[in-house]
């Protein structure tokens, strides 16, 4: 595949939103676009410069409570940059506390609230318990994956006390097999060229179809790589993921006959 010019990681506020490792999506999906010949770059927006419209990816990661604070105030004076993008055909990927930034609001336990961007129709609220271990998805089947269709099972980590609920319209990334996602049975936000993800992993390495289905986004369709080892590792956390919610399942079981 040929392409005029490089494709544009851009890695949004590393500093405050780089907490859990989310680096590596955007170190993936640059090395997944140039094992094929197509050229990419990562590029880094610092915290204190504007976010551009120009880039093709666009990466929020996972952050504490304060940068978060932060993050959530740059991103806000740059919505109009990010829309346009979006609208212009950019992707967004937006994990954990990047996911819920792209919401509406976040209310903390303490009623106070934190805006998001308003991107997508969704609000967060903090719940207990914290939601931590790992996590297996049963992706939506949906057109917005685009020809080649939906992924294999997704499989991550989660470390967040977010309850996140999706407007009326909204389509969530998946079903959650094992693990807590959105807190309602449902895992993150399946919306045009974006997802929003409780899922660390950091993720697209852990679901390289997912990695793949998202550069697609960008080019248009991809030729075949040899996954043999990222495979491996998918298919080892998978199984890892399923025995976790199994054993969950039979403690909770327990806890409830007293």
């Amino acid at each position: 595949m040929t392409r005029a010019s490089a494709v544009r990681i851009g890695l949004v506020y590393p500093e405050l939103l780089g907490t859990y490792g989310d680096r590596g999506n955007a170190i993936v999906l640059v090395q997944r676009a140039k094992w094929r010949g197509i050229p990419a770059e990562l590029v880094e927006v610092g915290a204190t410069e504007p976010i551009p419209d120009s880039l093709d990816v666009y990466i929020f990661g996972g952050g504490e409570d304060d940068p978060m604070l932060m993050a959530a105030e740059g991103m806000r004076a740059s919505k109009a940059s990010i829309e346009r993008a979006h609208a212009n055909g950019a992707v967004i990927l937006a994990v954990c506390g990047g996911y819920q930034l792209v919401g509406r609001r976040y209310v903390a336990a303490d009623g106070s609230v934190l805006e998001g961007i308003g991107l997508v129709d969704l609000e967060t609220r903090a719940g207990s318990p914290r939601l931590i271990g790992e996590v297996v998805v049963e992706p939506t089947m949906s057109s917005e994956w685009g020809p080649a269709g939906a992924p294999a099972t997704l499989t991550g980590f989660e470390n967040h006390g977010g309850r996140t609920t999706l407007g009326v319209d909204v389509t969530p990334l998946g079903r959650v097999l094992a693990g807590g996602g959105n807190g309602d049975g449902t895992e993150g936000v399946l919306g045009k060229r974006l997802i929003g993800t409780y899922l660390h992993g950091s993720v697209l390495p852990r679901n390289p179809q997912l990695a793949d289905r998202m550069l697609s986004w960008v080019t248009g369709g991809l030729p075949e790589l040899d996954t043999t080892l990222e495979t491996r590792l998918h298919d080892e956390r998978l199984h890892a993921g399923r025995a976790h919610g199994a054993r969950k399942w039979w403690q909770d079981r327990m806890l409830a006959r007293g």
